[in-house]
């Protein structure tokens, strides 16, 4: 039987929308839905990650105050599950960027979402830091009463979540809002950061105990500054602009 010439037109190519091939069921929409969903699962892994360093960062200052080295073991430990998940989100952002050729906002999202996880990671080393000076203190108690880095470390919590929040939203108003809380915590780091200065010019027998405190109020200090860099990244984001949030000069003093 002689095929009809419409059947040969319609067995000649696959439909052509945008210049792209586009198989039958599968058009635009599902594969931005496709597009959508990855990003989407993009969004869950900087929100988990997130996560587990607000744990490690709590978990970190609950080991100092109680002297639980097994605690703080455990927080090195799983520095290694937060390094990993960087790597992977890394990995899906490059894959995405190859794959689906992004352009305007979605780059954007893309891209800071890469940038997000390499503070996100620092700030898990940061806890890890905190940990390790925990297992050096071999059980010895702080040398004064944690008081303002306790809080230091929960206006921290605080900023990074609302950070995070903040990208998922794409929302550049909620993420400046969050930066001047900065300054709290560089003031609390200073009082800190003068107190300990006190106790070794008045007892140089103190200086080792003063220093392991003061190390841990400095790795709590820039998991802060590192949330500000996160709020530079929704800003791009939702502008397209690149620009470095201004602190209050002189408000930071002690370890650079």
């Amino acid at each position: 039987m002689q095929r009809s010439e419409g059947a040969n037109l319609r067995l000649a190519a696959p439909s052509v929308e945008g210049g792209l091939p586009v198989r039958q069921g599968v058009g635009p929409m599902s594969i931005r839905s496709a597009f959508d969903q990855e990003l989407q699962e993009l969004r869950d892994d900087v929100l988990r990650m997130g996560s587990m360093v607000e744990g490690a960062l709590k978990s970190s200052i609950q080991a100092l105050k109680e002297q639980d080295q097994s605690l703080a073991q455990q927080i090195i430990n799983d520095d290694d599950k937060v390094n990993d998940l960087r790597f992977k989100i890394e990995e899906d952002c490059l894959s995405l960027i190859a794959r689906q050729q992004p352009a305007a906002r979605d780059l954007r999202f893309i891209v800071a979402a890469m940038n997000i996880v390499l503070d996100l990671e620092r700030m898990g080393d940061h806890a890890a830091g905190i940990a390790t000076i925990v297992l050096r203190m071999g059980g010895q108690p702080p040398l004064k009463p944690l008081i303002d880095l306790p809080r230091m470390a929960q206006i921290s919590q605080e900023m990074l979540r609302a950070s995070l929040d903040a990208f998922v939203a794409e929302d550049e108003k909620r993420a400046l809002a969050i930066t001047p809380r900065d300054e709290q915590v560089d003031q609390l780091y200073n009082q800190i950061f003068r107190e300990l200065i006190t106790y070794m010019i008045e007892d140089p027998r103190t200086v080792t105990r003063a220093m392991y405190l003061l190390f841990c109020a400095h790795n709590v200090e820039r998991i802060a500054d590192r949330v500000t860099n996160i709020c530079e990244r929704v800003a791009f984001v939702a502008t397209g602009r690149m620009e470095e949030i201004p602190s209050e000069p002189g408000t930071e003093i002690g370890l650079s």
